[in-house]
């Protein structure tokens, strides 16, 4: 683990330095897993916990013959295809949808990471519409209907110099401790990642971004990547965020350029 170690120490030693390289990052981060799971892809890391797990790959596997989240795609693409008021509609602002690999990015204008949830609600009130609830099911769908367009294009985003501040912000909340359990992201999905929590294997940070939004079971619907990150906070006791607020899309900014490269799988099914 001597490479794996060296790698984490450079990511860690990173965190909050005001040269930072997301670059190096990725690269650290790439050989910190390629070490810590020497037979397993780096690309797998997509499917997330199931590449880590055969037997319970195999079960996923059989389960996207017919997945749970086919309905919603299907509902997203009659959503997508509506027409607004004003006779415009989102493929004036999106083409056909398949978008996705260019998401979030950092807009030199607002000064902000724009995620494609928040250029959704960008391209329906431009055209008039009301802005869409971010925690609501129509922005579920439209974006499942999205990633599922955009799927097998590869993640390529740009972390310019003006975006580098939120870039680090969303790095910096990674790697920090918070709620009762004092716990990071990084904890659990790269010092636990292949490990067991409450039954269920931790993924690796690589590939986390590449398959939302998700049809969880225990959720019993499709929803997005900022109610997982809701989700995670309060498991460790600490304040969930509201969907689409800054720190998340920050977060969302660091973890995508970490996958830089990486092609896209979602909508996906997890427990």
């Amino acid at each position: 683990m001597i490479r794996g170690t060296a790698c984490l120490v450079a990511l860690l030693a990173g965190v909050g330095s005001a040269s930072a390289d997301p670059e190096s990052d990725r690269q650290a981060l790439a050989g910190y897993f390629e070490q810590r799971f020497p037979d397993v892809e780096v690309a797998s890391h997509i499917d997330g916990a199931y590449a880590l797990n055969e037997q319970t790959r195999e079960q996923w596997l059989a389960m996207e013959d017919f997945p749970p989240y086919e309905f919603s795609v299907d509902d997203g693409e009659v959503l997508f295809g509506a027409s607004f008021k004003d006779g415009s509609g989102y493929q004036d602002c999106f083409d056909d949808g398949n978008v996705k690999a260019h998401f979030p990015y950092f807009d030199r204008e607002k000064q902000t990471v724009v995620t494609l949830e928040l250029a959704i609600n960008d391209c329906r009130v431009a055209s008039g519409e009301e802005p869409l609830a971010y925690n609501g099911e129509d922005i579920a769908l439209l974006s499942a209907y999205m990633a599922f367009a955009s799927r097998d294009s590869v993640i390529d985003i740009e972390v310019t110099p003006e975006g580098l501040a939120a870039y680090e912000a969303g790095k910096q909340y990674y790697y920090s401790r918070r709620g009762q359990l004092n716990f990071s992201c990084s904890q659990c999905h790269m010092l636990m990642s292949g490990m067991k929590l409450r039954a269920e294997t931790l993924s690796a940070t690589i590939g986390q971004v590449t398959h939302w939004p998700v049809y969880r079971f225990k959720w019993q619907e499709i929803g997005p990547l900022h109610r997982r990150f809701v989700e995670c906070n309060e498991q460790v006791g600490a304040e969930g965020l509201a969907y689409q607020s800054e720190t998340y899309r920050n977060l969302q900014y660091f973890l995508t350029y970490m996958s830089q490269g990486l092609p896209l799988n979602g909508p996906a099914s997890r427990k």
